[in-house]
């Protein structure tokens, strides 16, 4: 079971709009997989389940089991302000550590409206990863000028589309 994780909390995002993409390339090929959407986090998980609340609340819980349940996942990493999102650096906090991601497996998808393509956001993202024991497949596209290169439901860039399947072909057999 793949796990795709869109990596805000921004309701109907591009992200979300990728994690769809992605997640129908992956049903072209008959691979299992579920959407973990940081959209659908409670508002107050930070307060409500983290630290001295682990486990409280029932809404973060249900999302947390999503990555109890899986092996391999799919981060769609969108850029804010040159790395990821805080809120999923915040969810990432809230799972139990140390075993939650140890010896599991990411890919890793950036998108940003600049040129970067979200380039630090998932090296910053992978070195937290790597922290966590989590072993990182090294092709990462990156999507820059996501406006202009992604219509909503296609990838009218061709090579992005190509790194895509490559890397799905690449983490089918990671």
């Amino acid at each position: 079971m793949i796990t795709i994780i869109s990596g805000t909390n921004r309701p109907e995002s591009t992200t979300s709009a990728i994690v769809k993409l992605y997640a129908s390339l992956l049903e072209q090929r008959g691979v299992a997989y579920q959407v973990l959407d940081l959209a659908k986090l409670p508002a107050d998980f930070i307060s409500s389940a983290l630290y001295h609340n682990t486990g409280k609340n029932e809404k973060f819980n249900r999302l947390s089991r999503l990555i109890a349940t899986s092996e391999k996942f799919v981060f769609i990493v969108p850029e804010y302000n040159n790395s990821f999102p805080g809120v999923l650096k915040a969810f990432i906090d809230g799972l139990d550590y140390p075993n939650t991601f140890n010896n599991k497996k990411a890919a890793l998808v950036g998108l940003s409206s600049g040129m970067q393509g979200s380039g630090m956001a998932m090296s910053h993202l992978t070195d937290i990863f790597n922290y966590l024991g989590m072993h990182v497949l090294a092709l990462k596209p990156k999507l820059a000028h996501i406006n202009k290169n992604f219509d909503g439901n296609t990838l009218t860039n061709k090579l992005y589309l190509e790194l895509i399947e490559q890397q799905i072909e690449q983490f089918i057999r990671f």
